[in-house]
């Protein structure tokens, strides 16, 4: 999925929590949670998967050192 998607999608979540409903619609499909704890999750996943693509990975830098004999 785009971030473009994935933004979208995370501004729906909200603004059904916020609003004090439990369906979400996005890309033509709707999703019923069934409770408040399961859309904070599904919050939590899209705002993990958003940061996971906007900030790739860490670079892990290992030295090492060659004795020439």
């Amino acid at each position: 999925m785009t971030l473009d998607g994935l933004k979208s999608r995370h501004d729906a979540l909200l603004a059904a929590r916020y609003g004090g409903m439990r369906s979400v619609s996005y890309d033509g499909k709707t999703v019923t949670y069934g409770s408040d704890p399961e859309l904070a999750a599904a919050i939590a996943d899209v705002e993990r998967r958003v940061a996971a693509v906007e900030k790739p990975g860490a670079r892990v830098m290992r030295p090492y050192s060659v004795k020439d004999l």
